[in-house]
């Protein structure tokens, strides 16, 4: 008996620490792949996202052009880097010309502030604040600017990095657009691959479920909440450079955030029509174009939401909310849109499982949980 015992205690300590060291070397292979991928993390998984939702136009072109992948894929990345990427570099060469010129203003003392209205003093609680700051700036601008300098600085260092970000965040995404051009090409084997792992983690019943849901509610995210931002985003950033509002490239990055937050974008486009008519540099034809240019930019949300976000699923607009400034906090401006997909697509999948009954188990009923209570 106790030879049975040592026989079964060594056995056990060998096989013991036989899977002690399987695990250490699976553990350590592991965390040594995360730190590799970890740099291309965001960009890639940008890239995943475009190449989902992309993919329907891809077999689409695909069968136009002879099934030839290649051909398509390139096709599809050269014209988003063209309806893309030329607005983009236009909206960012603008900002940056802006910014320079009102840097050399400042520098020259070449800024002048119009003296404030009586009026604003009048305003309730901060009138009298805002009329003092404002007559400081039109009597003596330099020493406000000086006065002001620890705010000043801490402004314009959030700034930079906003526009840091902002252009990492353009690079980033044409990058990922040529990524995801290469994933399309393999469209067929990278689906089953995906395929295959989902099946293998959650099932070979409730794995086709689960890809069919992510590959869906990602199109429906993608296409319903950032792509109209980002369309509405271009599309009104062009309308305030061709006008001359200035520091069109922001307000253009303004309109993008409150899209993704699904705030109106109008919040922008009427003040930018305010100032101009106010400024008065050109002719009223002209103001006229732009200002029903500028409304109906601005209104395009209505038209393109429902046409694009009835496809796929419908997420709650919180967890869009949350998944975008929580990706704009943790990865900058590419977080913005990673954030929000990656989210809903959790989110999705979380509310499959609450929702999934096993046999022989039935649903919880209105009735039962008042009777709880």
């Amino acid at each position: 008996m106790r030879m049975t015992r040592d026989i079964l205690r060594e056995v056990l300590n060998r096989d013991l620490m036989d899977v002690m060291i399987r695990l250490g070397l699976v553990a350590l292979v592991v965390v040594l792949c995360v730190q590799v991928f970890a740099p291309f993390a965001g960009l890639m998984m940008w890239a995943l996202i475009l190449a989902v939702t992309l993919y329907p136009l891809y077999r689409m072109l695909l069968k136009r052009l002879g099934g030839r992948g290649g051909l398509t894929a390139t096709v599809l990345v050269l014209a988003g880097l063209l309806l893309v990427g030329a607005p983009t570099v236009m909206l960012g060469s603008s900002f940056a010309g802006q910014l320079h010129d009102m840097y050399t203003a400042l520098d020259n003392n070449e800024v002048r502030v119009p003296p404030p209205p009586a009026a604003v003093s009048e305003w309730p609680i901060i009138g009298n604040k805002v009329y003092s700051v404002w007559n400081s700036a039109a009597t003596n601008l330099p020493a406000l600017l000086e006065k002001m300098q620890p705010q000043l600085g801490n402004f314009l260092k959030s700034l930079f990095s906003l526009v840091a970000s902002t252009a990492g965040g353009v690079l980033s995404f044409l990058g990922s657009l040529i990524i995801a051009g290469i994933m399309m090409a393999y469209g067929e084997s990278g689906s089953a691959a995906m395929l295959r792992i989902v099946s293998r983690l959650a099932g070979p019943v409730k794995g086709p479920k689960l890809h069919a849901l992510s590959t869906a509610t990602i199109r429906s995210v993608a296409t319903g909440v950032v792509g109209v931002a980002f369309i509405q985003a271009l599309l009104l950033g062009v309308g305030f450079l061709l006008a001359g509002i200035p520091a069109a490239g922001m307000l253009a990055v303004l309109v993008m955030l409150l899209g993704i937050m699904q705030l109106p974008a109008l919040i922008i486009s009427l003040p930018a029509i305010g100032f101009l008519w106010w400024s008065g540099d050109g002719s009223t034809v002209m103001n006229i174009i732009f200002t029903v240019y500028l409304i109906a930019a601005g209104m395009a949300d209505n038209v393109l939401k429902p046409i694009l976000l009835g496809r796929g699923v419908d997420v709650p607009m919180p967890v869009i909310l949350l998944g975008a400034l929580g990706g704009m906090v943790s990865a900058g401006i590419v977080g913005l849109f990673v954030g929000a997909v990656l989210l809903a697509v959790g989110y999705q999948v979380f509310m499959e499982w609450v929702d999934d009954v096993p046999v022989g188990e039935s649903e919880p009923t209105d009735q039962a949980a008042t009777a709880s209570e």
